[in-house]
């Protein structure tokens, strides 16, 4: 009876007659094989967090580039300047970058006017004239517009158009019929325009082609046009209108436009410190640290950004970004006092240009951009090394992570082969028992008798 005993807790432990689950079994040996994929994956998951966190510096840190390379510009926002009229309605000037601060007194006695002159009316654009000829000069050349019989304005129109002689033709048509309109491309008294030997159609002068006259401090000033350059060095005039009183003209460094390139410095600069400084903060709610918390590129890249700020020029009224009112707080963002900003550009604006510019491109811009190029080059930079072995070891780790599935995929098929054999030998053990029973009591039956 003991060993019919065991024989039957041996079947029970293999599954009983119902065999083994082979999928289940196989599956249970293979996933105990993938523990270290499983450790791969995690590993792999943080390689990309930190590649997201990489790029995102690095995108942060070329932005702020940018707007140090605005600032560098000798020709940009820092040497921009404000050109104000007392009446602008009359007169409104512009300034080129770095145009000297001065004040101005302008009179405008006439405006610049443009040559024109039109024709008797016609029914319309298309009444048919009769023939002949008329002369258009203007430059000191004259050209003879010849008339066909039968042709119209909207002819004539075509055929001056078409001859490039420095005047425009159209037609004007109102309550009084089509007129034919012509007008000087310049405005001037040298590119004045006469008509004449006009006898297929008659002309009349509309306009005379006359300059404009102004004074410039005193200065008499002949314009063939109502924009006047060269009267101020780095100036344009845009003469709107003339009534012969003094406007004045200031010139200044544009307080507004330097402002704003210098506020988007800081807020790139700002954007960039607070996020590198993110990845040293621990989050006591997730007991969490920064993703990059080890990785000494970002330590230092923290230490010189704030490095940076304390930069201090060699000359200049102003030799440090607090003087102009650029003060750093105590978690290393940097803050404007626009107000202490605002006097410095109108007191010296090229003195607060030469802080960020230097003499000789040597100033903060020049020393910023030359610790973030140690970050942000294509070829050496941290960003891009730090970028490239995480790459390596991300790649690494999914070719480790293929040869094992190859490996698994292989020793599947050898499992199932074996724990299908070993099923198919369970499920015989009850026959196979039955008969161990039978020579082990080979009495049993009788002693039923």
């Amino acid at each position: 009876m003991g060993t019919t005993s065991t024989l039957n807790s041996v079947l029970t432990a293999l599954g009983g007659s119902t065999g083994i689950d082979v999928t289940a079994a196989v599956a249970t040996i293979l996933d105990a094989k993938r523990a270290p994929e499983r450790a791969w994956v995690a590993q792999q998951t943080t390689l990309r967090s930190e590649t997201s966190a990489i790029s995102q510096l690095q995108n942060e840190s070329s932005a702020l580039s940018d707007t140090l390379t605005k600032l560098q510009n000798s020709g940009g926002a820092l040497s921009s300047v404000s050109a104000i009229t007392s009446n602008s309605s009359l007169l409104t000037a512009s300034a080129v970058a770095g145009t000297p601060s001065s004040s101005h007194l302008i009179t405008i006695n006439k405006l610049a006017s443009t040559a024109s002159w039109y024709s008797d009316a016609q029914s319309s654009s298309s009444t048919a004239l009769a023939g002949g000829s008329f002369d258009i000069t203007t430059g000191g050349s004259t050209k003879t517009i010849q008339v066909s019989a039968g042709s119209t304005l909207n002819d004539l129109v075509a055929s001056i158009n078409s001859r490039f002689l420095g005047v425009t033709a159209n037609v004007i048509t109102d309550s009084s019929g089509a007129r034919l309109s012509l007008v000087s491309n310049t405005s001037g008294s040298a590119a004045d325009l006469s008509v004449s030997n006009d006898s297929a159609l008659p002309f009349t002068r509309a306009n005379f082609g006359t300059d404009a006259s102004i004074k410039v401090d005193g200065v008499p000033i002949q314009s063939a046009s109502n924009i006047v350059s060269g009267a101020i060095a780095g100036v344009t005039l845009n003469l709107q209108g003339s009534s012969g009183a003094e406007i004045n003209l200031s010139l200044a460094p544009d307080t507004t436009s330097i402002t704003s390139a210098i506020g988007n410095f800081v807020s790139a600069y700002n954007t960039l410190i607070a996020d590198v400084n993110s990845q040293f903060s621990y989050n006591q709610a997730t007991h969490t640290a920064g993703t990059l918390q080890a990785d000494s590129a970002i330590q230092s890249l923290q230490s010189e950004l704030l490095a940076a700020t304390n930069y201090m020029a060699g000359s200049g009224s102003y030799s440090t970004l607090t003087s102009l009112g650029i003060n750093t707080n105590r978690d290393g963002t940097l803050s404007i006092d626009f107000k202490t900003l605002a006097a410095a550009i109108q007191t010296s604006g090229p003195a607060v240009a030469q802080l960020f510019q230097g003499t000789a491109g040597d100033g903060f811009v020049a020393s910023l951009n030359a610790t973030l190029i140690t970050y942000t080059d294509p070829t050496q930079g941290a960003f891009t090394i730090d970028l490239k072995s995480i790459s390596s070891q991300d790649q690494d780790l999914t070719a480790e992570t293929n040869r094992l599935e190859l490996y698994l995929t292989s020793q599947k098929t050898v499992l199932t082969a074996q724990y299908n054999a070993a099923d198919i030998a369970i499920q015989q053990l009850p026959q196979k028992l039955k008969q161990i029973q039978a020579l082990l009591n080979p009495n049993s039956s009788n002693s039923s008798l």
